[in-house]
């Protein structure tokens, strides 16, 4: 069977072009030493991206073979060079810890927990007629009682606190704010999110758990730009929310905000153009759907996962592989996670905001 990220290249016909209007992906450093500074660039080459902690990943092995990098920059993201080899974190490591964090998920659902009907699969060049060719739902039955865990209750608070509109500034009340600190409390209380953190803090992104949380906040809930200049979104607004732009439905890859909005009538399921290998859950399905109205034409999203473990593996991949696929292992199948950095702002020297992340879908 190929592995996803070998069906990159369809994945771009399908979901490229919206995708490259949206985020621009980081480069690497081949061919680039000492280019000189340009602030449009993801990450840089230059002699001074040391000292301003702007460095892209692989700045030592093609700018400075063999040379050491600094305690000060063994501290930062991935993406912008650490104190050793010993740091820097593989593609076998990626692959050894998402079986860990999805041998984790014991918040998942089990397969009676969730009945689903995917109905009509699109042909690839179906995606973008926006069509309703299944005429059910998407889902037939959610066990609810899964929403009264600690980490799916808290999850559900956040949804309703964005303007879904870009250009509109969001106002977060102190209420909002409150539950953000709660939705991380509970997920850090996880064995899911502290094995991600014991993985992380072992590869000198994290020097404590605390650090670690007030990181994820910034990058996770820190507003930004999309439109018109007003901080109007947020990579948790946009992956787990989702988002309008353009006329068109932006991010939106929760399995639990769909089934909320398709059960008040608010979402309209189309069809499916990819249903993953899993006999269980969190399976992967990429849908076309929707949302009021708005379409979206690629909507790839796990199904059946704790919110923990969308969070875990998302963070994991925005810090490991930002801009480029990330090539995990899930119960033995093989899946690609796409995460793009906002490259207009920043939260501190080095500090990203996550843009999107997504499970890549053939």
């Amino acid at each position: 069977m190929m592995k996803p990220w070998m069906l990159l290249v369809g994945v771009g016909m399908a979901l490229g072009c919206v995708a490259g209007q949206l985020y621009t992906a980081p480069d690497s450093c081949k061919g680039r030493c000492e280019e000189p500074y340009s602030k449009e660039d993801e990450c840089h080459c230059d002699a001074e991206c040391e000292s301003h902690y702007n460095c892209c990943e692989d700045y030592y092995e093609h700018c400075r073979p063999g040379g050491e990098r600094g305690e000060v920059a063994a501290r930062r993201h991935a993406g912008e060079g650490f104190s050793s080899s010993r740091d820097a974190i593989s593609d076998q490591e990626l692959l050894q810890v998402s079986e860990q964090l999805y041998g984790a998920d014991h918040n998942k659902a089990r397969p009676q927990d969730i009945t689903i009907n995917p109905q009509y699969r699109a042909a690839p060049d179906e995606t973008d007629d926006q069509e309703d060719r299944s005429p059910r739902p998407l889902y037939a039955f959610v066990n609810e009682k899964l929403f009264s865990k600690p980490t799916y209750a808290s999850f559900i608070r956040l949804l309703d606190n964005y303007q879904r509109a870009t250009g509109r500034e969001e106002e977060v009340t102190a209420e909002e704010l409150r539950e953000q600190d709660t939705f991380l409390r509970e997920v850090i209380k996880t064995e899911l999110m502290k094995k991600l953190f014991a993985f992380l803090h072992q590869k000198n992104r994290y020097g404590s758990e605390q650090e670690f949380l007030e990181d994820l906040k910034e990058m996770w809930f820190g507003l930004y730009s999309r439109g018109n200049g007003e901080k109007d979104s947020s990579g948790f607004e946009h992956v787990f929310s989702g988002e309008v732009k353009k006329g068109q439905v932006s991010g939106f890859h929760n399995w639990i905000r769909f089934y909320l909005l398709e059960k008040q009538g608010l979402v309209n399921y189309y069809s499916h153009n990819y249903n993953g290998p899993w006999d269980s859950y969190p399976d992967v399905l990429g849908l076309q759907f929707s949302w009021d109205g708005f379409y979206k034409e690629v909507g790839s999203a796990f199904i059946g996962c704790s919110p923990e473990f969308e969070f875990g593996v998302y963070t994991l991949c925005f810090i490991a592989r930002p801009g480029r696929a990330c090539h995990l292992s899930l119960g033995g199948h093989s899946i690609s996670i796409q995460t793009y950095t906002w490259t207009k702002s920043t939260y501190g020297p080095g500090k990203k905001y996550i843009a999107t992340a997504y499970v890549i879908s053939p």
